[in-house]
């Protein structure tokens, strides 16, 4: 007998959203989360309903302790291993050594955000470099933002910064901005910085302007930056999960993947959801690995009925 119905690998949002439901579902819920959350750099959390504003740690702690008041379990550590037993479930090597067993798993771990090697930025990312104009941008309105660009998405992306503030610089690599995009920026008096960026400069430890490579620093007081998502998809390669050309798990209705009893939810398979994006997409998953498992539990008890002992 397995010793959980589900494992969940990753505890936030959508992990943990996932865990709640099943385990207010009666099922045995084991959910192993290494503690390197993607939002760890952030001092607040937005547009997560009821939840405004809260720091992200304490979202964690609060789904954390309403999943074990439901005999739910969570434990600290990371998935090193996961091998399928066919019908029989999955086996999973955490990184304390031990052994669990699950029926079925829900991998959501998320993804991690690949910035430009531009000095000073890592050091400044989810605090006064940001990705998400609807996470931050509320908070640094009105202030002189910067978008780094240099892509067709980039423009699009900049255009949508400019909600926030009528101060934006566009900064982009010379010989890169097509026509069309420049006329875009400029009829919305986006301010055009053809160059290459050099530094991030910080004085009095907040970001000050963006200086390049010709000198000049033109004066910034947030910077917005879209990161290349790359999922955290190891555990999923190893499982032989298709995936497509970029790494991310495709998936049927509610996070099915194609190899049977596994399913994803949140950042790793969906780039772009939010915090409670992914909660959503956890407890939608929940719903159907529940759905799934009360199949499996008929076949079990049907099998068992018609392969009693004669009379």
């Amino acid at each position: 007998m397995s010793d959980y119905d589900v494992v969940v690998i990753g505890g936030g949002a959508a992990g943990l959203s996932a865990a709640l439901v099943l385990s207010r579902a009666r099922r045995a819920v084991l959910v192993v989360d290494s503690g390197t959350p993607r939002n760890a750099p952030a001092a607040h959390l937005q547009g997560f309903l009821s939840r405004d504003g809260l720091p992200p740690p304490e979202l964690l702690a609060l789904g954390r302790a309403e999943v074990t008041g439901y005999g739910g379990h969570v434990l600290d550590g990371a998935v090193t291993e996961v091998d399928s037993l066919g019908a029989d479930g999955f086996r999973i090597l955490v990184s304390d050594g031990r052994r669990v067993s699950a029926r079925r798993l829900l991998v959501a771990t998320g993804l991690r955000d690949e910035l430009p090697d531009i000095p000073g930025l890592r050091d400044r990312w989810a605090r006064d470099v940001l990705h998400c104009p609807y996470c931050h941008g509320y908070e640094v309105r009105d202030q002189p933002l910067g978008v780094l660009g240099g892509s067709p998405e980039a423009v699009r992306y900049a255009q949508v910064v400019r909600q926030w503030t009528d101060d934006l610089v566009y900064f982009t690599p010379r010989d890169t901005l097509a026509d069309v995009d420049r006329v875009g920026l400029q009829a919305r008096a986006i301010e055009i910085v053809e160059g290459t960026v050099g530094r991030v400069v910080v004085e009095a430890d907040r970001v000050s302007g963006v200086e390049m490579d010709d000198g000049r620093v033109i004066a910034r007081r947030a910077l917005f930056v879209p990161p290349r998502f790359v999922p955290n998809n190891g555990l999923l390669v190893g499982l032989g999960c298709a995936l497509d050309e970029d790494g991310w798990a495709l998936t049927g209705d509610h996070g099915r993947t194609s190899v049977p009893g596994v399913w994803v939810a949140g950042n790793v398979t969906n780039p772009r959801a939010q915090l409670i994006t992914a909660a959503g997409e956890g407890s939608a998953a929940a719903l159907a690995i529940n759905s799934d498992l009360v199949d499996e539990d008929v076949r079990n008890a049907v099998a068992d009925v018609t392969s009693g002992p004669a009379s």
